[in-house]
């Protein structure tokens, strides 16, 4: 095992990092942690393996797990590829999920704040009896979150 390993973040690129970090804040209650990042030159080109790379951005606080948690990274880099169709099943990392009170009313929030569908809002059981409420959806960019809760 690799010493002193801990989740530290996960990292999204967005088209426009200032209105994405704006929907995470508004809709999940994440929080900004300065300073905003502002990178370019060689090291960022050397690291990135991108020549003339320039990367802007902030890391945003994930809600429920105190000031220390992880965070979610937004990043623009000044040039950006294109992204494939939305697919739920594409291997590599696939979604962020959020524990939400209500999916079917966390689902219409995300929509209205630009988001798109992905799949219904379902409720599937495990082995052991327990239930889970979740759906897919994307934020504005196409990011898939999942919105998750546990019926009592």
């Amino acid at each position: 095992m690799i010493s002193g390993a801990r989740y530290g973040h996960t990292n999204l690129i967005a088209k426009d990092w200032r209105a994405l970090s704006r929907f995470y804040q508004e809709q999940f209650g994440c929080t900004p942690v300065p300073p905003e990042r502002d990178f370019k030159g060689k090291d960022l080109e050397r690291g990135t393996g991108i020549a003339g790379a320039e990367l802007r951005g902030e890391h945003l606080r994930l809600p429920g797990h105190g000031p220390e948690g992880p965070t979610l990274e937004i990043f623009n880099y000044n040039v950006l590829e294109d992204r494939p169709d939305v697919a739920v099943n594409r291997p590599g990392f696939g979604h962020i999920a959020f524990v939400v009170d209500d999916v079917p009313a966390a689902r219409e929030a995300v929509l209205q704040a630009g988001g798109r569908p992905v799949g219904e809002v379902v409720t599937l059981t495990n082995a052991a009896g327990q239930r889970l409420t979740w759906v897919y959806v994307t934020d504005p960019e196409g990011n898939v979150l999942e919105l998750q809760s546990r019926p009592k």
